[in-house]
């Protein structure tokens, strides 16, 4: 069941809160068995009157009847990528707050009169219901709960590139709570017009830590605070080091000021924004192995990146 432009106002609001604050119906996710009844148990047989008195030998348990299949019921998520599967459905690629990325095919939303064609769009909150235990699990409905800007411009391709470091550093069925809330924040933060550098670096620190890479910016590998006036550079597989010319010429130099910026979440100097850039843009590249981004290069491109 897909919402339309009719969908009452009051209920939408009322939706919304309930996904922003993480609330979920009950039984949400649970495997759903009220479709059989359990088989009641044998009575038990009464002692022989004569003989040994032994009890006779148990009955053998009926097999229980199959179960459902797993189901979840309208799980906050958005719509990351999708393309085309057979003549007239999709397979989508979406981010769940509660069950990370998941495939979905959703059976006939090319259809021209489809419900689900105005409503399976990326960078909206959607509540989505899905069944299935495969790979690629079945959409079963989809509803639009609203209450966020649509991006455009600049700040669209820049969702475009946050949706692509999802789908590199995620893995399915991984689910990061914390990583779903940011995304929702930098969606919300592009969408009001704040400087993409400030907002694109935060993302990429706190997908970083939630997917395991981020460390500390604030000490070095020997436990030494960070000192504002001296030189750094960052080891991918350690962290921060005092820059000496021992270490990799790769590695780029960053300004101790840079790094304490950087882990307060401060990108206001201009130099911590050119050099965080630099650094984040680094890493990235180490911890794809060397995979490009296909939006990262075009926002390079309009220098936006």
């Amino acid at each position: 069941m897909a919402t339309n432009e009719e969908t009452n106002e009051g209920t939408n609001e009322g939706m919304h809160d309930a996904w922003m604050t993480g609330a979920s119906d009950a039984g949400a996710g649970e495997r759903l068995d009220d479709d059989f009844e359990a088989a009641p148990k044998p009575a038990a047989k009464k002692r022989r009157a004569s003989g040994t008195g032994e009890a006779p030998p148990a009955a053998k348990r009926p097999r229980a009847a199959p179960r459902s299949d797993f189901r979840i019921a309208e799980q906050p998520a958005f719509v990351l990528h999708s393309y085309p599967y057979r003549e007239t459905s999709l397979v989508i690629d979406v981010f769940s707050r509660d069950y990370g990325r998941v495939a979905l095919v959703a059976k006939g939303a090319k259809r021209p009169h489809s419900a689900l064609r105005g409503v399976l769009q990326t960078f909206q909150p959607l509540g989505l219901s899905w069944t299935g235990k495969g790979e690629v699990r079945t959409l079963t409905t989809a509803e639009w709960v609203g209450g966020m800007l649509p991006l455009a411009g600049d700040a669209l391709l820049c969702g475009f590139y946050v949706n692509e470091l999802l789908v590199k550093f995620c893995a399915r069925e991984d689910a990061h709570p914390a990583l779903f809330n940011h995304y929702v924040l930098t969606l919300s933060r592009l969408a009001h017009d704040e400087p993409p550098v400030q907002v694109l670096r935060s993302f990429e620190r706190v997908l970083l830590r939630e997917t395991g890479y981020a460390m500390a910016l604030n000490r070095t590998v020997t436990r030494q605070p960070v000192v504002a006036d001296r030189r750094y550079v960052f080891d991918p597989e350690r962290g921060v080091r005092v820059a000496s010319e021992e270490l990799p010429s790769q590695w780029p130099v960053i300004a101790g000021q840079t790094l304490l910026d950087m882990e307060e979440d401060d990108y206001s100097r201009p130099q911590t924004a050119a050099q965080s850039k630099t650094l984040m843009r680094f890493l990235l590249n180490v911890y794809l192995g060397g995979t490009p981004l296909a939006t990262r290069q075009i926002l390079i491109d309009l220098q936006n990146l």
